[in-house]
């Protein structure tokens, strides 16, 4: 390996880096291959005294590790030769890539700063990033977490008792956390904010009751168990910015102002356009927006709209078309909102608004497959009303008339009643199949840059579905209040750090295929000092080129995975 220098044609400015020599398979000629990226000589300068001399010490130190390495081992193998039950005989080496953004991104001197001021006799990042690794890599409770820690090549000195201490601390250094990991994302991947994408979901507890914070709400997952409520907000690459714990009973309409309000006064963030869905799409948050000077872009339901909304979105006159079986069209119109003014009364205010509707044979085949399950449970509730209560017979009664509950057992009346299905309602729905609207601020953007900048929402949604299946976040096996919010921050950093490698390898790869790739990279230990690596794939090669890290070394020795993760801490 040597220095090679690499002078700009434009700037005359000189860049620096270490290569390697290597002969093609195919021509046979000789080229090189960047080993490690140094950076311009004038800058280097302001760092070291001589550059050239420097680097060229380091290439030819990285020429003898590398010749070192490269030496022939002899192994004896013993063939009555016992397994250990050592769980150190296996371990992980995969979350190197983590540990490079994990790094990169500043998370572990932001704990070692806190820890100053600190007497503990344990490390608040050695136990942070042990929990982050294995919400990734290894799912279970904090105490599962701890009890598998020796999975990855770390040193870990702390005790369970330590990591619940911790999860206390963590609770209350969870803004500056945040707001550090916004700073350093946006210098380092560029963050764009000029649109940013919001959402709620909730989050079960397998418990009976609950407590300020865990309430009993409407559940995404239609369970009957106390829930939190959590709003994410997310910028235009897909990585997220911050999130906000909500009680399980608060509507999802009144989470976005509050995580607004904090954003745009701790995070310094200019005009930005608010993506949402139709549940956040009220007259106080588009009030808000417009007096903060942000715009938005909010879907608009259709069936629950007026009827001359409706008549507008059914009227074929205006539709052009945007391809097979996609048409589209859009107007300017006058919106009445209420909001509450500075004395806290309801007032009415009249806005400009752009309405794009379009229509999607798609989406309208999806709409009646969603609805005929719940048309079939409605006939069945009809010739069997004995068979259901007014809890089961959610998603079906709307499409029944003349169907009456008993206010006190739920059970379905039918004394003088008889129940039939309620046609007008189902042509109706079925009329509007395949509609879809969305209203915005932005009068000068097209329709097409606005329906696409909504379909942007698709990553916040998938972002909770890898928090709910790959991290698990729930459900959540901690009890206190300040427990509870370190385990969130936990998993939204874990999440960042997925968003961040696949926002690397150019979202190629899902999270899922991530996670089982790092996984699989685990070496066995042979002898004292050498691990033997059994895996290798397409997401692995990328995931290397992108954090510099090769994993496609079959053998490594101790001290070369020492070295390796020292080198990816810097």
């Amino acid at each position: 390996m040597y220095l090679k220098q690499i002078p700009n044609k434009k700037s005359g400015r000189i860049f620096l880096s270490i290569v390697q020599p290597y002969r093609h398979k195919e021509s046979g000629n000789t080229r090189t291959k960047t080993v490690k990226s140094l950076g311009y000589l004038d800058e280097l300068t302001k760092e070291y005294d001589d550059p050239i001399a420097h680097f060229t010490s380091m290439a030819k130190t990285m020429t003898q590790d590398y010749k070192v390495a490269a030496l022939p081992i002899s192994l004896e193998i013993q063939p009555l030769e016992r397994l250990s039950a050592d769980p150190g005989q296996r371990k992980n080496l995969g979350y190197a890539a983590l540990s490079s953004i994990y790094h990169e991104l500043g998370i572990h001197s932001f704990w070692a700063n806190r820890q100053r001021n600190l007497a503990l006799d344990y490390q608040l990042d050695q136990i942070f990033r042990m929990l982050v690794y294995q919400r990734i890599l290894d799912l279970g409770s904090k105490k599962y977490s701890f009890e598998h820690k020796e999975g990855y090549f770390e040193t870990y000195d702390f005790s369970l008792d330590d990591v619940y201490r911790t999860l206390s601390r963590m609770n209350g250094y969870k803004e500056a956390l945040l707001l550090k990991l916004h700073q350093n994302v946006t210098k380092l991947y560029g963050r764009d904010t000029s649109n940013v994408f919001y959402d709620v979901t909730n989050y079960y507890f397998e418990i009976e009751s609950g407590d300020e914070l865990r309430r009993k709400g409407v559940s995404k997952e239609h369970r009957p168990d106390p829930i939190v409520q959590m709003g994410l907000l997310m910028d235009r690459q897909g990585l997220p910015i911050t999130y906000k714990l909500f009680s399980g009973n608060t509507n999802d309409c009144n989470t976005l102002l509050p995580v607004l309000a904090e954003v745009k006064e701790d995070y310094d963030l200019k005009r930005m356009v608010v993506v949402a869905d139709k549940g956040l799409n009220t007259g106080e948050n588009i009030g808000y927006n417009l007096i903060q000077g942000d715009g938005y872009i909010y879907s608009q339901t259709i069936r629950g709209a007026t009827r001359e909304l409706q008549q507008y979105v059914l009227d074929p006159s205006g539709y052009r078309s945007m391809g097979e079986n996609f048409r589209i069209k859009s107007r300017f119109y006058p919106r009445v909102i209420t909001v509450t003014d500075i004395h806290d009364k309801q007032v009415k205010v009249t806005i400009d608004e752009k309405q794009i509707l379009f229509f999607s044979e798609k989406y309208a085949r999806r709409a009646k497959a969603e609805r005929e399950p719940a048309i079939q449970k409605a006939l069945q509730l009809i010739q069997r009303p004995g068979a259901f209560t007014q809890s089961t017979s959610q998603g079906a009664a709307k499409y029944v008339k003349d169907l009456i509950f008993n206010k006190k057992t739920g059970e379905i009346i039918t004394a003088g009643h008889v129940p039939h299905i309620d046609l007008d309602r189902v042509a109706q729905e079925e009329a509007l199949d395949g509609y879809y609207a969305i209203v915005t601020s932005e009068l000068d953007m097209t329709d097409e840059d606005v329906i696409e900048t909504y379909r942007g929402l698709w990553r916040i949604e998938e972002s909770f579905r890898i928090t709910k299946s790959e991290l698990e976040a729930r459900p959540v096996y901690v009890s206190r209040e300040d427990r509870i919010n370190a385990h969130f921050l936990t998993c939204f950093v874990s999440l960042l750090l997925l968003r961040c490698l696949q926002t690397k390898t150019e979202f190629h790869f899902s999270a899922r295929r991530l996670v089982d790739s790092l996984n699989s990279y685990s070496g066995s230990k042979l002898e004292e000092n050498l691990f033997v690596f059994d895996h290798r794939d397409e997401v692995l090669d990328a995931v290397g080129r992108a954090c510099n890290i090769d994993f496609s070394l079959k053998y490594r020795t101790l001290g070369e995975i020492k070295k390796l993760l020292a080198k990816l801490k810097k």
